[in-house]
């Protein structure tokens, strides 16, 4: 588009998961087709593309998240970006938390507030009695969209904006429970303990009775996943991003 002269609305920040996983690729492109459908112009950085450094950062190497952010921060300056989405809370919380002490100023949405804002605003238009009507869900906090930076809101009313019945897990909102990936811990080996945090999230979810687990973020859909699968309810338990339930 760069080389067109066209300057898209919104850049849509796609991320590690949402490129290379299988199952958070399914989040990409339901994204974009919600994109598509409510005709936001957005663009994609393609192989130009860095890890934030998210992971490198909370692991303890800060060398490595800086020589990413820099190099991020230098593509998204010479491409004049103001605005991202994300449909990853560490992307999210990175670009907009941490860019800025690197010279990187944008103005930085997670895909969940976005969809809410096309809804509000009717460019986005529900069924009625969509596949999801009367269902029971629970919508599963990330830590880096809920307690880290307050967004708790604008999930639950793209959640209601699907006729279905959302019941809470019992740890929610500011009292949330991490699914266990975030602070590169998906990157590296159990310690010992009684059991699986993730397994523990999923139980109570499960408790819940919801037959849906919502959630927001590529790597609470693989520990919430994991974890329904370690009770054998992956049969009768699904587990989307809000995304993906909109389309």
């Amino acid at each position: 588009m760069a080389a067109a002269g066209e300057s898209p609305e919104i850049l849509f920040w796609v991320g590690c998961a949402g490129s290379y996983d299988a199952r958070a690729q399914k989040v990409t492109l339901a994204f974009a087709e919600i994109l598509q459908k409510a005709g936001i112009s957005f663009a994609i950085l393609g192989n130009e593309e860095r890890c934030t450094g998210d992971p490198a950062r909370r692991a303890g190497n800060e060398f490595v998240f800086q020589m990413l952010a820099l190099q991020n921060i230098e593509t998204l300056n010479m491409y004049e970006v103001k605005k991202i989405v994300t449909a990853c809370p560490h992307c999210f919380n990175t670009l907009k938390n941490e860019y800025p002490a690197l010279g990187g100023h944008y103005e930085v949405i997670h895909h969940t507030q976005l969809i809410h804002q096309l809804i509000a605003e009717g460019r986005v238009k529900m069924k009625e009695g969509g596949a999801f009507k009367g269902k029971r869900i629970t919508y599963h906090d990330s830590c880096y969209l809920g307690r880290v930076n307050g967004v708790y809101e604008a999930p639950r009313a793209v959640l209601e904006a699907l006729d279905a019945d959302l019941v809470e897990m019992k740890r929610s909102k500011t009292n949330g429970l991490c699914c266990g990936a975030g602070g590169a811990q998906m990157f590296k080996e159990d310690e010992p303990g009684r059991e699986r945090i993730n397994v523990e999230r999923a139980e109570e979810a499960l408790a819940t009775g919801a037959s849906v687990i919502a959630v927001n973020c590529p790597f609470c859909l693989t520990m919430m996943s994991d974890g329904v699968k370690a009770k054998d309810k992956q049969d009768d338990v699904m587990v989307y991003d809000l995304s993906e339930m909109i389309v």
